[in-house]
């Protein structure tokens, strides 16, 4: 039996001999802060990886929750992707337009509803880019509207209620995905939030998963390492949370890849968490906290 999962991605050079493959459909599941000044939709209409069609992180989303993009009901999440041509029997690949940075939100939530033939093309668009391969310009084009059947998988989803019970339970290891920065309290990008993380959570920033000049996810023997000096226990469930939702899932992913078996996400993240009210704070580093 494998030790990792490094089904959960796929290469360019995978891509480009695939690309016409009937049931392979390309993903581009871009999302950029308001502070980077740009636009994930506009941007794949200036430049997209032939094929593919656009999946709009803020729309298939609960647009009802005064939260950023929170998971839709699987009825929705059915409507939108049949929509853009994905569904039962496809081999989904999503990428993003930075690296790997929110397209693993896109691969956790077809996990999460049920659809298991998804991967992340490692490296995105940048890579695909470097090595001169083609891309498109224009809107989505969808071949074919496609049956998509939900199959919501509640062990790999969190909310606020059972993060409070977490901690005391302590059932789950909580791993944060934040800069040492923001973890330990000393600066927040979300207004309107207060300092600090999660009473007993782990740390480790989601960008050190990724190797700076390929932009594709670290070899899985370096993944485990990383974890470990996290101080995350193999056989532990492990919770991971971020900003809002989305970098917390390049930590789930990496755990995946690791052979990690029980994994969810704190979909609110710090964006709930962090609101004034009555869940408990801490500052400081992970096992050297203060109230």
């Amino acid at each position: 039996m494998p030790r990792y999962n490094t089904d959960a991605l796929v290469s360019t050079e995978w891509l480009a001999d695939h690309l016409r493959s009937p049931d392979v459909r390309i993903v581009d599941a871009t999302y950029y802060l308001p502070h980077e000044g740009k636009n994930g939709r506009e941007e794949f209409e200036r430049a997209h990886i032939p094929g593919a069609v656009f999946f709009d992180i803020d729309d298939i989303a609960d647009t009802g929750s005064e939260l950023p993009h929170m998971v839709p009901s699987a009825e929705k999440f059915s409507s939108k992707v049949r929509k853009l041509g994905l569904g039962d029997g496809s081999r989904i690949v999503v990428y993003d337009q930075k690296g790997i940075a929110s397209s693993p939100r896109a691969w956790w939530m077809f996990r999460l509803f049920g659809h298991q033939d998804v991967t992340v093309l490692d490296g995105g668009l940048p890579k695909w880019l470097a090595e001169n391969r083609p891309t498109e310009e224009g809107p989505v084009q969808v071949r074919d509207e496609r049956h998509f059947t939900a199959r919501f998988n509640h062990t790999m989803l969190r909310d606020v209620d059972q993060m409070r019970r977490n901690l005391s339970s302590g059932r789950d290891q909580v791993l944060d995905a934040r800069s040492p920065s923001r973890f330990e309290g000393s600066e927040e990008l979300w207004p309107g939030r207060r300092l600090g993380h999660i009473p007993g959570s782990l740390n480790l920033p989601f960008n050190a998963l990724i190797d700076p000049d390929t932009q594709t996810l670290k070899a899985p023997e370096e993944l485990e390492r990383l974890f470990d000096e996290a101080g995350v226990q193999p056989r532990k469930p492990v919770v991971t949370t971020c900003g809002s939702g989305l970098t917390a899932a390049i930590l789930a992913l990496g755990l995946h890849v690791t052979g990690h078996r029980d994994v969810a996400v704190y979909d609110g993240s710090w964006a709930e968490w962090g609101l004034p009210g009555d869940t408990p704070v801490e500052t400081g580093s992970p096992g050297r906290s203060s109230d």
